[in-house]
């Protein structure tokens, strides 16, 4: 009964939310972004090589459970996890988050980008192999332009992840709106903390 009573007072102390602070919540709003893209960007040319040596219709059997293996390995580890070894590789900042990003896209999109090119018709890949395609141009002539749909339908995808996880790694030193977030309820600015909270749903249904 304590706790339903204290929360009921921590959500009456966030409302109304202090209006005039969304002004200066513009440029930490556009920085999660920033580092969103970039991550996301990033993330999904890895992601994109990659999933070329995890597709079992371009790579031997070998190659194929190998990555295969990395990519499952990846997908089980935190991008919080990624980001404290990044931070203490290259300390806090945006450089350690846009790493944690692109990284953390692996899992996912080395994955989904590898199952939509096994998707690919064989008798395409055979077909421009017996005209004497290399398997660049196989990639780049046959296989690109089928899955294209899907690479940015899927990209796009973890950019609306992406913008969520800059919020939340903001919160632990990356910069950005979550750091704004995690600084209003420290230091008990609870109206601040729900302008915070409405610029950053803002930012996901945007």
């Amino acid at each position: 009964q304590k706790g339903i009573k204290d929360s009921l007072f921590f959500l009456t102390a966030m409302f109304p939310p202090n209006w005039t602070d969304f002004k200066s919540m513009v440029n930490p709003a556009l920085e999660t972004l920033a580092l969103a893209i970039l991550g996301t960007l990033l993330g999904s040319a890895l992601s994109f090589i990659i999933a070329l040596f995890a597709a079992s219709n371009l790579s031997n059997k070998w190659i194929n459970l190998f990555v295969r293996s990395f990519i499952s390995i990846e997908r089980s580890i935190p991008e919080l996890f990624i980001l404290l070894i990044l931070i203490a590789a290259y300390g806090l900042g945006a450089l350690s988050a846009v790493l944690a990003l692109m990284i953390g896209c692996i899992g996912m999109l080395g994955k989904l980008f590898a199952d939509a090119i096994e998707e690919t018709p064989i008798s395409l890949i055979e077909s421009m192999k017996a005209s004497g395609a290399s398997k660049i141009q196989i990639i780049y002539y046959g296989i690109l332009p089928d899955v294209f749909p899907k690479l940015i339908s899927y990209a796009l995808f973890r950019l609306e992840i992406n913008i969520r996880l800059s919020v939340m790694l903001g919160a632990i030193g990356a910069g950005g709106i979550g750091f704004e977030l995690d600084y209003a309820f420290s230091m008990l600015q609870f109206n601040r903390a729900l302008s915070s909270l409405i610029m950053v749903l803002i930012l996901v249904i945007g």
